[in-house]
């Protein structure tokens, strides 16, 4: 499977950001439109995890993450609010028109002020957001699924109590590091289904188009608030 998100039109759909310049700082406005083939704002959307539209905001060295879910007006123009900091960004809109497929398209924005770019940390399999520490176990290979448990603590207890976040325990988003190509990610089971535990462990299914370095973004839910635990991995070390 390729990634996505490498380009801003497919399929007859375009993503627009309104601007490509933004400012940086807490809760900047951002807005935007998906044009369709029909060369008018989409204004009709199919459901996926629970939302109409994701949109995902990473600096291109990844040292920024933020996922969260615009507002739609009847006009077609969605609009959100994101915390930038100043340097190059790229935009992700996840969405599925109706009657159409899935996309994910991209697209690429600056914030203003004095860039400085991190080093992307070494690969791990535990890191720490808050008071939590999660684990991962497995690993990306390439060019075929692999699954990916990653498991939430928290003061070294278990959480067994996550809540459900985007129809799932978890959400996971993939990008491979020297292009940010978008990998979809699926989870296993759902909450309610009987069979699938709320915590400590969330599972998911990666396909990895190709070797090299890639950025795990999770999203879980606990206690009323959505943190993101990241982490680096290759596919090397895990072959």
């Amino acid at each position: 499977t390729s990634p996505t998100g490498l380009t801003s039109t497919e399929g007859g759909y375009t993503f627009l950001p309104d601007a490509t310049s933004l400012s940086s700082g807490k809760s900047v406005g951002v807005t935007f439109r998906i044009m369709g083939p029909d060369g008018r704002p989409v204004t009709k959307y199919e459901t996926t995890h629970d939302k109409d539209l994701h949109l995902i905001a990473v600096r291109r060295d990844m040292a920024g993450f933020q996922h969260v879910h615009p507002t739609l007006e009847a006009s077609g123009v969605w609009h959100t609010h994101l915390d930038l900091s100043p340097g190059p960004w790229r935009l992700f809109a996840d969405f599925k028109p109706a009657d159409a497929d899935d996309l994910t398209l991209g697209a690429d924005v600056s914030v203003t002020g004095d860039y400085h770019r991190q080093r992307l940390p070494a690969p791990s399999k535990t890191t720490t957001v808050d008071d939590y520490t999660v684990t991962l176990t497995g690993g990306l290979s390439a060019a075929s699924s692999s699954k990916l448990t990653l498991s939430v603590s928290r003061g070294g207890a278990p959480v067994t109590d996550l809540q459900p976040y985007l129809g799932a325990y978890g959400h996971l988003v993939v990008l491979r590091s020297d292009d940010l190509g978008y990998l979809h990610v699926h989870p296993e089971g759902a909450p309610g289904d009987g069979v699938t535990k709320p915590g400590p462990d969330i599972t998911f299914y990666a396909t990895t188009p190709s070797t090299g370095t890639y950025r795990m973004f999770l999203d879980f839910q606990h206690n009323g608030v959505v943190r993101t635990a990241e982490f680096t991995a290759t596919t090397a070390d895990f072959t």
